[in-house]
């Protein structure tokens, strides 16, 4: 039951960017947790716009950090992404 729970758990940690994996993530978690699978049925409907949604904070997210980091390595150049 362990190896379950640490596996959905690990699996979970890279899914939010790939869209459409939240099934395949969800399907992990009701079996380790010993719930049917049969309640992704009731999910999966509304899933595909909460995908979206979750796939975009997570890609703006990435980009707000590479900024950051970017800027502090002073490998920024607001110069050439301010062009017009």
């Amino acid at each position: 039951m362990f190896l379950f729970r640490s596996s959905a758990a690990l699996a979970s940690v890279g899914t939010a960017g790939v869209p459409g994996v939240g099934m395949i993530t969800l399907s992990m978690v009701l079996q380790s947790v010993g719930l049917p699978l049969e309640g992704i049925a009731l999910i999966i409907g509304v899933d595909r716009i909460l995908d979206m949604f979750r796939t975009t904070v997570n890609v703006l997210g990435d980009i707000a950090c590479t900024l950051v980091v970017a800027k502090s390595e002073n490998e920024f150049d607001s110069k050439i992404f301010n062009i017009e």
